[in-house]
């Protein structure tokens, strides 16, 4: 392979791995399990490929220790493991989209994360679009997956079994490529945070990043996820507080930080005292759609071994024991605790727990101080602030948003994005070189970064 086709190369396979991560349920509902384990096949070995070619080389100083930390509890579990074989499964899940992660992160670097993630939530919003409409007028009635994993000829099937409900001339729900809205939209808010980001430090051309906002848009109204509406909330919080602190300066952040968290304690109290409201506003039942009845088993299984856990098995696998039924709600059997740290709980204990928290708040403080400080150039004078340092933070805080719903933190494109920040911004914390945005694609001389004027 020549030097100039390898780059081009490097950068298809690394969108496609995104893609998968976000659209895992488009290869299985598409291609059926075992065609899903060739797309996996194909992302190990791409991925063990890149780490070959590119060498990245590792430092001690710049690892994060949780990682490895939460890794080898995970691992460790298997000698107490009340399912050895679900966790001996789980683990290689794991260990696949880890590698993959870290291929990708440490071989092509920040920006290469940044091109790939954009590229693949293109592919992800605007196939989605394509295939509701296909759906909506030639189909014209929900359609379930090629391969189901449950039986088909059944009577009448809950509405979560199929891969689209048909309803985008009716305005949605929809669920797209990825069948589900809360995923679908939860890949549209990623996707607006990163293209908003772009085209305000200049790494889109504009009519592209208007339009990439739009489609952004649209998916994300089309999905009407009561979820992800909350997530985005949190999300444009966080990007005032950062923008506050940016302006205000290190010498006077206090005020920053004390609004912010008088400001938590205050959406705490209004939503205890305003909660039956808050369900009625978002359509949700009293038990959150059933959550509050998952949560409920959930915590009672992690009481019985509440220091290291059942052991690790990532996405419960309906056929282990003691997940077989455990969480059913109008037919439809949920294979996860609708909450990620729940599910550590449940699953790695307390030690697990504080594992994963400490790998979360670490990612998060680097984040918040990537986004905040001013970065420099290798001289030490003073720098624009970039949109694209903001990417980070904004993204960890709606996964982390997510997290308190969804269990996707610990799978597929929830862990692979937040391996991308804790490593990606652990890599800087080292490093004297301000962030930089996009690179370029026509004139480099849009893409400079001028000095703040002194």
């Amino acid at each position: 392979m020549t030097h100039g086709r390898r780059p081009v190369l490097e950068s298809a396979f690394a969108t496609f791995v995104f893609f998968t991560a976000f659209a895992g349920q488009f290869w299985r509902n598409l291609l059926g399990w075992w065609g899903f384990g060739a797309v996996v096949a194909v992302v190990l070995i791409g991925s063990v490929w890149l780490w070959v070619a590119r060498r990245p080389r590792l430092s001690w100083r710049r690892t994060p220790k949780s990682t490895l930390f939460l890794l080898g509890i995970a691992t460790l579990s298997l000698a107490w493991s009340h399912y050895p074989g679900g966790t001996a499964l789980g683990l290689a899940i794991l260990f696949v989209t880890t590698i993959a992660a870290l291929s990708l992160t440490l071989s092509l670097g920040w920006h290469g994360v940044l091109r790939a993630v954009g590229g693949a939530l293109k592919w992800v919003l605007a196939l989605s679009l394509l295939f509701e409409f296909w759906v909506a007028v030639f189909v014209r009635e929900p359609l379930l997956p090629n391969f189901p994993d449950f039986d088909a000829s059944s009577g009448d099937l809950p509405m979560a079994f199929y891969w689209s409900r048909a309803m985008l001339f009716d305005g949605g729900p929809i669920e797209g490529i990825v069948g589900s809205r809360n995923l679908l939209g939860m890949a549209a808010l990623i996707a607006a945070i990163l293209f908003a980001a772009l085209l305000a430090s200049g790494g889109m051309r504009r009519a592209q990043g208007i339009g990439w906002l739009v489609v952004s848009g649209t998916v994300l109204l089309l999905t009407r996820s009561a979820t992800v509406a909350l997530v985005g909330a949190l999300v444009l919080a966080a990007f005032g507080f950062a923008m506050w602190a940016r302006r205000v300066g290190p010498e006077r952040r206090r005020t920053v930080y004390v609004t912010a968290a008088a400001a938590l304690a205050a959406s705490v109290a209004l939503a205890w005292l305003l909660w039956s409201a808050l369900l009625d506003l978002f359509g949700k039942s009293d038990d959150l759609t059933g959550r509050l009845d998952i949560w409920e088993s959930v915590i009672g299984l992690a009481a019985e071994r509440p220091v290291v856990g059942w052991g690790y098995i990532g996405y419960w696998q309906p056929w282990v024991e003691p997940f077989d039924g455990l969480a059913v709600r109008n037919g439809v059997e949920y294979l996860q605790a609708h909450n990620a740290w729940l599910d550590v709980w449940m699953q790695l204990g307390v030690v697990g727990l504080l594992a994963f928290a400490a790998m979360v708040v670490g990612a998060l403080w680097r984040s918040w101080f990537l986004a905040v400080d001013q970065p420099r150039d290798d001289r030490g004078h003073p720098v624009a602030f970039s949109a694209i340092a903001l990417v980070p933070l904004l993204v960890l805080v709606a996964l982390i948003g997510q997290s308190l719903a969804e269990s996707r933190l610990l799978i597929e494109s929830g862990w692979i994005l937040l391996l991308a920040i804790t490593w990606g911004t652990k890599q800087r914390q080292w490093s004297p070189e301000p962030l930089p945005t996009m690179p370029p694609t026509r004139s480099p001389r849009r893409w400079s970064r001028p000095e703040v004027p002194r």
